[in-house]
């Protein structure tokens, strides 16, 4: 499982020409699934994302969390996170995770933050779905998460 984080002023998910979801201050979670992931994974990768302290206290030092600051995630499934370039050019995404089980991991990933950091505070793009995502990244910050078996 792998999750790419950026620390956003605001980000939006538009679908078909139209908004279909938005957070303020927060976080921008892209999330990919890939085959050999376990279901405990959801679990820490949650924790760890609701968690993660990148936010700045008032001394300017990234010591908050998004929890911390009472901020927003906005969750986008990403199975592009999953692919390989080890040889060529072209991406390989036989690691990814086939969608009919990464749709359930998405969802589940989805509860747990919910669980953490309150319904209202969780946003999502849609699995599946050609989105544009926009992004006001602050400062910029972007953290990659992995947790993989060993």
């Amino acid at each position: 499982m792998k999750c790419c984080i950026q620390r956003a002023d605001s980000a939006y998910v538009e679908i078909d020409g139209k908004i279909y979801s938005q957070i303020e201050k927060g976080l921008l979670v892209l999330v990919g699934f890939f085959n050999n992931d376990e279901e405990s994974y959801i679990d820490f990768m949650s924790k760890k994302v609701c968690g993660l302290r990148i936010f700045e206290n008032d001394s300017g030092k990234m010591d908050l969390s998004v929890q911390d600051i009472e901020g927003e995630l906005l969750i986008v499934s990403q199975f592009t996170l999953a692919g390989e370039v080890k040889k060529g050019m072209r991406p390989d995404f036989m690691n990814a995770m086939h969608p009919e089980k990464a749709v359930r991991y998405y969802e589940k990933f989805i509860e747990k933050c919910k669980n953490i950091l309150g319904e209202s505070k969780v946003k999502t793009g849609v699995f599946g779905a050609k989105m544009k995502i926009g992004l006001v990244n602050n400062g910029p910050v972007t953290i990659i998460l992995e947790k993989q078996e060993k």
